[in-house]
């Protein structure tokens, strides 16, 4: 890359929640900054660039390190014959139990299947027959085979590599191994760029910014906010943290999918763990405890494939009344070359821990897999803060209700990305008033709030707390000892440092950083998990255990204050409210 100078002199960043970081030292300036490097995030960058926009793509690690490889099983989308989008439709909308919105839920479903073929158009590769059709497999939650798979059980690997490829043919700009701060804004309050930590050596190296009207969430998840999940080491809720120190919504944060068949390491087993994918159950595996019996027959019609929370907690139930540490899933009836072809990242995975699934029951419990909520937006990822959009694992579209539907990740990703692109594309396009006459600047604000810094050993204690009190199984009791202690671990950032005492204070850097914005999401999630008193879809509250549609078939939308106070609010109606004028918004005089 060459270097660009230090960002100009300008007016004061508005007052907001910023973390504390130094002033950046460099600066990159662009029609459009998408951070995250997965399904969502580079389709959007593909798509913005062929529509003639300066794009940059930051990512936290390498650009194929996100999320998007790890997905094993598949991309949902109607593609196989006798299937329709009204029937991929009726399926989300049992899975999300009452929360989807309805029309987010049809953009899905009906540009889902196209999206995918342009995505193969792309370069990505998936399983066909010998005719050259698409296999298709079936997951839980689905009434038919429409789960386009590659390389047996490496989708999301196929996909990532499909697009960097595509990437790196279109000399597309990106910074890797960069962690993104917080959001910049001009002197109107709308969105003007990113400040990032980029990690290494070189020209673009520490604390510098992208400047740029529109910036694209594409962070993916936060499962590293629990001690077990099957989500990479980089999940650890940066761009849900950065959006609401912004200002921004944040919506359903409550319902984290946690997968039903993981590969049980062991009870003290902590970061990420082995997925074993719920497309071997759509190929005929079966749960079982140790005895062999199959305990998900009497518990819903599509036993084993019923949608996940059903399936979690048939396990967790089967798990209490056994005093069991995990249950079991038997394919042993595959054989080995079935095992092989079909699921050869799962059967290695396995094998690599002891455990051969040819000859023997895969052990099996829950762990965190998938926040079905996060970043409030509307059908084109645009959130609460002008210029700010959200697409993919952060977002929450009002596509998955409270349990997202197996393999719908991968399309919504792919599907709101394209609608994104063509929004900033319409935008950048449309006539606007004329641009203030100070450029933005990157310089933090003298009033604005800044974070206290958590220190990097604080890490394990937040997700420790998170595992005991607010995972599969709720109460009032777990929830509340989670968010008092949550509370210590914030208490003590604020404390002056003791040149004394037996810690150092917290330092800006990476860990920090993340572990900060861990504690962030920690709080957020368990606050709405208190508030929400019912069992509904992934959110199981044992002191609550039924589901309440008169008062709780609402969703829950939650705003970090000026004041860094939590601000809770219940939507009147079952609907995914609104989140702004339908007209792309326009430079406002700034608050008194």
């Amino acid at each position: 890359m060459t270097a660009e100078s230090a960002p100009e002199p300008g007016p004061a960043l508005p007052a907001g929640i910023q973390l504390t970081a130094p002033v950046p030292g460099w600066a990159i300036d662009a029609d459009v900054v998408v951070v995250g490097s997965g399904v969502a995030g580079l389709t959007t960058a593909l798509r913005c660039t062929a529509a003639g926009l300066r794009t940059v793509v930051v990512t936290k690690a390498r650009l194929d390190d996100g999320s998007t490889r790890w997905a094993q099983g598949g991309i949902a989308a109607a593609l196989g014959e006798g299937d329709t989008p009204e029937q991929h439709l009726s399926d989300t909308l049992v899975a999300g139990v009452g929360l989807c919105d309805e029309e987010a839920v049809r953009t899905l479903v009906t540009e889902g299947p196209d999206a995918v073929r342009r995505l193969i158009g792309t370069g990505a590769r998936f399983d066909t027959s010998e005719t050259g059709d698409l296999q298709l497999t079936r997951e839980g939650g689905h009434h038919r085979r429409r789960i386009a798979h590659a390389g047996g059980d490496a989708t999301g690997a196929e996909i990532s590599r499909a697009l960097v490829d595509a990437v790196r043919d279109a000399a597309l700009r990106t910074v890797e191994n960069a962690l993104v701060l917080d959001l910049l804004t001009d002197e109107h309050g709308n969105t003007s760029g990113v400040t990032l930590h980029v990690m290494g050596e070189g020209q673009h190296d520490g604390v510098g910014a992208v400047r740029a009207p529109a910036v694209v969430l594409a962070t993916g998840g936060m499962g590293q906010v629990f001690s077990a999940t099957t989500n990479p080491p980089v999940s650890t809720g940066d761009g849900v943290a950065l959006a609401l120190r912004a200002g921004a919504e944040v919506s359903d944060i409550e319902f984290v999918q946690f997968h039903p068949t993981v590969l049980f390491l062991g009870a003290g087993s902590e970061g990420q763990q082995p997925l074993v994918s719920e497309a071997v159950r759509g190929e005929g595996a079966h749960l079982v405890d140790a005895d062999g019996v199959r305990f998900m027959l009497d518990q819903h019609e599509l036993a084993e494939l019923a949608p996940r929370d059903i399936v979690a907690k048939g396990i967790m139930r089967r798990m209490r009344e056994q005093g069991a540490e995990n249950m079991y899933l038997d394919a042993r009836h595959f054989g080995a070359d079935m095992w092989a072809t079909r699921f050869p990242t799962i059967l290695a995975a396995c094998r690599a821990h002891g455990i051969d699934p040819v000859t023997e029951p895969i052990p099996v419990a829950p762990a965190a897999h998938y926040a079905s909520g996060g970043v409030r937006t509307d059908l084109r990822g645009r959130t609460t803060v002008p210029g700010l959009y959200a697409c993919g694992e952060v977002a929450c579209t009002g596509v998955h209700g409270a349990n997202r539907l197996a393999s719908n990740s991968l399309l919504e990703g792919l599907v709101f990305a394209e609608r994104i692109a063509a929004d900033i594309a319409a935008v950048a396009a449309a006539p606007r008033p004329a641009p203030p006459a100070v450029r933005p600047t990157t310089a933090r604000a003298e009033s604005a709030a800044v974070l206290p810094l958590i220190v990097p050993e604080a890490r394990l204690t937040i997700q420790r707390i998170m595992s005991e009190g607010a995972s599969v199984l709720r109460s009032a009791t777990s929830l509340g000892v989670a968010a008092e202690a949550l509370e210590a671990v914030y208490q003590e950032a604020l404390r002056p440092a003791d040149p004394a005492g037996p810690g150092k204070p917290a330092q800006p850097g990476v860990e920090s950083w993340e572990t900060s914005n861990l504690l962030c999401v920690a709080r957020v999630l368990v606050a709405a998990a208190l508030e929400r008193e019912e069992t509904r879809g992934c959110h199981w509250r044992e002191d609550f255990p039924e589901r309440d549609e008169t008062d709780w078939r609402r969703h829950l939308v939650v705003r970090l204050g000026s004041g860094r106070a939590l601000e809770l609010s219940r939507t009147a109606t079952p609907a995914f409210p609104a989140v702004h004028p339908v007209d792309p918004p326009v430079p406002r005089e700034p608050s008194p």
